[in-house]
């Protein structure tokens, strides 16, 4: 992407596809070390990142930079750790470790991504937590950590390699397909997304899909996608219809072409309608 950044990009689909490989992560080369933004979803990606690191560079991993603790991020971490590396994550990560969500993802990806998620890979707890802005220096590099809040997850980090002009999302960006919503806080993620300052970026690495050398377009499809979820969802809750007629006679035709939308739309709407709800009966 830059002189000093490079990503990898997961396929478009499904947690369990492509052995796991469905998110992205990137890293940036300094003269002292190693940066990594996320870690992928098994020890085995982790692995292959690191190595190709290594074809690039014999620098030491100085930190891993978690977007966020969901599980197509995080199960590769064990490998930047043994590697010595110190991991930075969002406020909201260590209640996410510590939850029975986390123990039954766990489970379900030793049955549902086995052998590359197994009885040997852990959840590996951050060494610093970050719920503001941050910022280091790494061999002539200066590096922005932002901390965005709740939106996409229960917390979630961007981070700008300055001198790069290049931003590493996380999820709060899809490009190329569908986002997952889960239990993300849309309002927020969508406030999120509108004051997200792009202007002077020469790129923009997402969470998933192709990095963009034009931030505003790459951040569009997201926001479309989630301000529609709220708009319609909005209404039907106000209406006081039931979620299937909510569905009934929306046009989808922007999004249905779109990768992973079959896969994830429907569950995406009912989780926004069950939010709409909330938000509704908290006025």
């Amino acid at each position: 992407m830059s002189e000093h950044v490079y990503y990898v990009m997961g396929k478009a689909g499904i947690a369990t596809d492509n052995e796991g490989f469905i998110s992205n992560a990137g890293f940036v080369v300094t003269d002292e070390g190693v940066v990594v933004f996320d870690a992928l979803g098994t020890p085995s990606l982790a692995a292959a990142l690191l190595e190709r690191i290594r074809k690039i560079t014999d620098k030491p991993i100085r930190y891993v930079v978690m977007s966020h603790y969901h599980a197509d991020h995080i199960y590769g971490l064990q490998v930047f750790k043994e590697a010595g590396a110190t991991i930075y994550a969002p406020e909201g990560s260590v209640d996410y470790i510590h939850s029975e969500a986390a123990a039954n993802r766990l489970e379900e990806r030793q049955l549902s991504l086995s052998p590359w998620v197994n009885d040997n890979t852990e959840i590996i707890a951050p060494d610093v937590i970050v719920d503001g802005s941050d910022q280091f220096k790494l061999g002539g590099l200066d590096f922005t950590i932002n901390y965005l809040g709740k939106a996409h997850s229960d917390g979630d980090l961007a981070m700008l390699v300055v001198q790069d002009r290049v931003l590493f999302s996380g999820d709060i960006i899809f490009e190329g397909r569908i986002p997952f919503v889960g239990n993300a806080d849309t309002k927020h993620w969508l406030k999120t997304l509108t004051e997200l300052e792009t202007g002077g970026l020469a790129a923009l690495i997402p969470g998933h899909g192709p990095a963009s050398t034009k931030p505003a377009s790459t951040i569009s499809l997201t926001r479309r996608y989630l301000a529609f979820l709220r708009e319609s969802m909005g209404e039907a809750v106000e209406e006081l219809y039931t979620f299937d007629e909510a569905m009934e006679d929306l046009d989808w035709s922007e999004f249905e072409n779109v990768p992973a939308f079959e896969a994830a739309n429907r569950i995406n709407a009912y989780q926004v309608y069950l939010s709409m709800t909330k938000e509704l009966l908290a006025k």
